[in-house]
């Protein structure tokens, strides 16, 4: 059974990013998830990353990753309208390397 990724961008209020960062780094560990990553790649930009051991995995902990971000969406400005706040994908993993 191959590991299983998922990746959301997000754009972050004016103001909010350490409140944002903060509700990030206090979330809960699932089962399943092997790496849990939050990167800001602009002033107000960012991106999540996870990865699980499994697609299952990932979607077990659907529900608790919807909540978290739930509890951010006020601190979030909207990419378009047709993504909303978010714009979230996910795949199987076809290459990886440790360095």
């Amino acid at each position: 059974m191959p590991k299983h990724t998922n990746v959301v961008r997000f754009r972050v209020k004016s103001g909010k990013q350490t409140e944002f960062e903060s509700v990030f780094s206090k979330a809960d560990n699932w089962d399943g998830q092997l790496l849990h990553i939050l990167a800001q790649t602009g002033e107000e930009s960012y991106v999540g990353y996870g990865l699980w051991e499994s697609e299952e995995h990932m979607k077990n902990a659907m529900p608790q990753m919807i909540a978290l971000l739930d509890s951010t969406r006020h601190l979030l400005e909207e990419l378009s309208p047709e993504l909303g706040v978010t714009d979230p994908v996910s795949g199987a993993v076809v290459f990886e390397k440790q360095i």
